[in-house]
């Protein structure tokens, strides 16, 4: 068989563990492994891709990023083009497992939903595709807040400071929260439960009525800036595939202004942003990665595309890709019950 194997939308860490565990499975058998660059834009126009091999395969699980390459690109603009991608699919591979988020799933459904080979493996940073316990990257992205948070515990404390830190989180506040809780934010600021303005600057004074003249607060990317008193800009960048980048609303800056304006406090913000994406993979990352990097893998051999392993219960399950293509998934109350009973 000749199995592609591609990496669409952001990069992430992790990526490489699980690009090693399906081509290193499929070369044992005697398959041909195909490196598909820069994810759905190596199946449009030319078919950009080249074999990969042992030796390409070596050494890359502890490397972050995506020896593929990706890019976002936007199938349904006129350049683009879905059926230009299931006419290369066809053409050219005999399967194709996609790595990637909700976006890139959807793409996959809907290119299985008419008769293409494919196999789907999860990946997005912000842990909010549906369906799965686990996404290739997320234990990353929130060691990587829970170590800044350490870092800048001490100089928020020794200047009595608030401290406001913007995490990744398009729709979603998994890694805001689960950052800030392993991180010890003192407050987390998240699109699923929406604070005013009024509540921040409240809890800020209520810390320091009990001597605590500090604050950390951990706030994602897409928090709306309507419920922090704010209008959200007409004129922002965009992602080349109509969505808008959201580390360019500034809705950390947004709110550290805020903070000074109406209450006077000394404020500084810290914007991850990239930092999340960069570096090694974690262990855990590593591990997960590989396995559902090698559950993609058996899916193509047993022939049962249009699906994607997932994690669920500690375990890789496999599951039709309509189930993680048709929506989010949200931080669930409990999780940021719990991290409010240490604000």
């Amino acid at each position: 068989m000749r199995i592609g194997i591609l990496t669409a939308g952001g990069d992430a860490p992790g990526l490489n563990a699980a690009i090693r565990a399906a081509g290193e499975l499929a070369l044992r058998d005697g398959h041909d492994v195909i490196g598909v660059a820069n994810g759905w834009a190596g199946l449009v126009h030319e078919f950009t891709a080249s074999p990969l091999y042992d030796r390409d395969l070596r050494g890359i699980i502890g490397q972050g990023g995506t020896l593929l390459g990706t890019e976002r690109f936007d199938l349904d603009h006129p350049a683009g083009g879905r059926d230009r991608v299931l006419e290369s699919i066809g053409e050219n591979l005999d399967a194709l497992i996609a790595i990637g988020g909700d976006g890139t799933q959807r793409i996959s459904s809907w290119l299985a939903d008419r008769g293409a080979p494919i196999v789907g493996v999860p990946k997005t940073l912000d842990n909010d595709l549906l369906g799965t316990d686990y996404c290739i990257g997320f234990d990353t992205a929130i060691s990587i807040v829970a170590e800044s948070l350490d870092r800048l515990y001490t100089t928020a404390a020794s200047h009595h400071r608030v401290m406001v830190v913007e995490t990744m989180g398009r729709s979603t506040g998994w890694v805001a929260a689960l950052g800030g809780l392993a991180g010890g934010a003192d407050l987390v600021v998240v699109p699923e439960f929406p604070m005013t303005i009024e509540e921040i600057i409240e809890h800020v004074n209520h810390r320091r009525r009990n001597g605590l003249m500090f604050s950390i607060i951990a706030v994602a990317e897409g928090v709306h800036l309507d419920t922090l008193g704010g209008v959200e800009s007409s004129r922002l960048s965009t992602e080349g595939i109509g969505g808008v980048r959201l580390a360019t609303r500034g809705v950390g800056n947004f709110l550290a202004n805020k903070l000074e304006e109406l209450a006077g406090f000394d404020v500084r913000t810290t914007v991850l942003g990239h930092l999340q994406r960069g570096g090694a993979p974690t262990a855990h990352d590593r591990i997960w990665a590989t396995r559902v990097g090698a559950g993609a893998y058996k899916a193509v051999i047993e022939q049962k595309f249009g699906t994607i392993p997932v994690v669920r219960n500690n375990q890789v399950t496999l599951v039709p890709l309509t189930e993680v293509a048709g929506g989010q998934r949200k931080l669930p109350r409990e999780i940021y019950d719990l991290c409010s009973i240490f604000f």
